[in-house]
């Protein structure tokens, strides 16, 4: 199947796609099965379920919006992975009531912290889904790529706003309810039982570069791409990110308290 990080939309997500891949190679190899069980919260239409569909593994989609639901069916069919992507309508609080307690080898958890009512306890559910030793890729709106973002548009009030406003909200128009910091999500992480092993920053330049520049200027994807990946693990580039990406590794003492 054509590699999903290749198109200009790759852009925002290619960071993640490369650690989460390696992730789940190493899982395989770990475990020693070939197909693992993957479970993607607010997965949605697919953006990553599919592709992960496409390595072989079994994953399933747990999403709030029908709609999302149905376009995830839609393009599981397309990519001819619709026997390894099922698609179940709940959410991250609700979780054990769609899903199987401490039965996956992995789970992503995309873009979901930042609208659940309570970030630690959704965090700890979707732990609570994985196996022993199994891996979390969490992915979250970052604060810092917030404040600045709005500081180059001009808005420094703003952006001094989210700056120092408790969720890292810049207005009332926000439609994002809750930014993190990398030192944030990585403390909801460890509190929830996971051991963390790398934090990336995602769209560090890549939010900031005009769409046009990217399009026309002769191998500036292919350049823009390798610099994304060669500044995400930079703590002074990180910092700054649109998005934070955290890789987590359940704890063995935790999964025997799950137990």
């Amino acid at each position: 199947m054509p590699d999903p990080m290749r198109p200009r939309a790759a852009l925002r997500t290619a960071v993640v796609w490369d650690v989460l891949r390696a992730a789940l190679d190493k899982r395989v190899a770990a475990t020693g099965r070939g197909a693992l069980d993957v479970l993607d919260t607010g997965g949605g239409s697919g953006h990553f379920a599919v592709p992960v569909a496409g390595l072989g593994h079994r994953v399933t989609v747990v999403d709030p919006s029908p709609n999302a639901l149905f376009a995830l069916e839609r393009r599981a069919a397309e990519e001819g992975v619709a026997d390894r992507v099922r698609g179940v309508q709940g959410d991250a609080h609700g979780l054990f009531d769609v899903v199987e307690r401490g039965g996956y080898d992995a789970v992503l958890c995309h873009g979901v912290l930042e609208y659940v009512d309570d970030a630690a306890e959704g965090l700890r559910n979707v732990t609570a889904a994985l196996r022993p030793s199994g891996v979390l890729s969490l992915l979250a709106a970052g604060l810092g790529g917030a404040v600045l973002a709005r500081a180059l548009a001009g808005h420094f009030k703003e952006a001094h706003r989210a700056l120092t406003d408790e969720n890292g909200r810049w207005g009332e128009g926000d439609p994002v309810p809750r930014r993190f910091s990398a030192d944030q999500l990585v403390g909801l992480a460890e509190e929830a039982g996971l051991a963390v092993g790398a934090v990336h920053g995602v769209r560090v330049f890549a939010d900031q570069v005009p769409g046009a520049l990217v399009d026309t200027e002769p191998g500036a994807l292919d350049a823009l791409l390798q610099l994304e990946s060669a500044a995400s693990e930079l703590p002074a580039f990180r910092s700054i990110a649109s998005q934070l990406h955290v890789l987590g590794v359940k704890r063995e003492s935790q999964a025997a308290t799950v137990a």
